[in-house]
């Protein structure tokens, strides 16, 4: 049920580890709320160009969707944890603008294996 989304800068290509990255977001979704790592669905999205105030820089968002009910506790201790391990999976970390957000899936929210 998570439905996770990076969205990194393309300077990031060579340094960004996406599977070592999913797997921690999934394992911190399942030690934070109570997810379930088999329901656990990450896509990465590049983005051509980013500018953080008036320069180019480099970013990496984590944007965690969940099924409604968890508390507004519960959603930032999983933005902090994301936002803690992301620099780890960069290579060269230094000046990338990191950032994580955790909401609620919308109620009309469904899900299907084909």
């Amino acid at each position: 049920m998570p439905q996770i989304t990076v969205d990194y800068s393309a300077g990031l290509d060579d340094r960004l580890d996406r599977a070592g990255l999913a797997g921690a977001v999934h394992r911190a979704a399942v030690d934070t709320v109570a997810a379930r790592i088999p329901a656990c669905k990450t896509r990465f999205r590049r983005a051509e160009e980013t500018v953080v105030g008036d320069a180019d820089a480099p970013v990496l968002h984590v944007e965690v969707a969940l099924l409604a009910g968890r508390t507004e506790e519960a959603k930032a201790a999983l933005a902090d944890a994301v936002l803690g391990l992301l620099p780890a999976h960069v290579k060269a970390p230094e000046g990338v603008h990191f950032s994580a957000e955790v909401r609620d899936l919308e109620p009309a929210y469904r899900s299907a294996i084909g």
